[in-house]
């Protein structure tokens, strides 16, 4: 029996452990693998001598990761995302501010257009808004869509179950904001939105009261949002005007 420690760059998340855990088991030669976020190593057990370029290959196409021998001496601990003083100084703190000025421009902007079209009512700008929302949330998730899979899994009840429901989720806002804007088939639009809302309320809602740190995914990784009541305000609102679409389409 042969026993590895080895020194991990790039993890940032319990989800990492996991990925890094199934990647390292998969090894030839390896009979466990033992990973931990802080301090950030693997321990390896193996039937013989496995060479370190294997199981650096392994961590390299788990993510992006990357293993090396550790120098003697405690290995420094992994860079938190759990408090924002603690996160990688190329990264910028957690805030609420992107959100706020993204859905304010999605507002403006339909506002503007239903008024210069001259056919002001709240139906067709709740509508415009929808279509607008999903199409812009879709796009930031679309820029890291592996990113964004990772980030959602940590904590909606489906993408925990499912990665591919994760990978194809951005695609699924993006087919609603489509349909939104082309107004096609309202009322099945709406029900398919007030189910994936309320669907993805639940993790947010156990996220916020467990009051875990954890990042919102709803813009992908382009952007630190932190989980807070304001995402869950988010979904449920969507819900709720999807429930209101869904009355109106009858």
């Amino acid at each position: 029996m042969t026993r590895h420690t080895l020194a991990i760059q790039g993890m940032h998340c319990q989800h990492c452990v996991k990925r890094l855990t199934e990647a390292f088991g998969k090894v030839p030669g390896v009979t466990s693998a033992h990973v931990t976020l802080s301090p950030p190593e693997a321990h390896i057990e193996s039937d013989g001598p496995v060479p370190i370029e294997s199981l650096d290959r392994a961590a390299r196409g788990a993510g992006n990761y990357s293993v090396s021998v550790p120098p003697p001496g405690p290995i420094p601990t992994a860079p938190s995302h759990n408090h924002a003083e603690h996160a990688p100084p190329d990264e910028k703190k957690p805030s609420l501010y992107p959100l706020g000025l993204i859905v304010a421009f999605i507002a403006g902007t339909c506002a503007l257009t239903t008024l210069v079209r001259g056919e002001w009512s709240w139906h067709t700008l709740m509508l415009d808004f929808m279509a607008g929302f999903f199409l812009v949330f879709s796009f930031f998730k679309l820029l890291d869509l592996r990113g964004f899979a990772d980030a959602y899994q940590s904590y909606d009840i489906l993408a925990r179950r499912s990665r591919p429901y994760a990978l194809v989720y951005p695609f699924l806002e993006l087919g609603l904001g489509i349909a939104y804007l082309i107004r096609w088939q309202p009322t099945i639009t709406s029900a398919v939105t007030l189910a994936v809302m309320l669907i993805g309320s639940v993790g947010v809602l156990r996220a916020v009261l467990d009051k875990r740190a954890i990042r919102c995914a709803c813009l992908g990784t382009a952007l630190n949002l932190p989980m807070t009541t304001v995402t869950l305000v988010e979904d449920l609102g969507m819900a709720a005007m999807a429930a209101i679409a869904l009355v109106w389409s009858h």
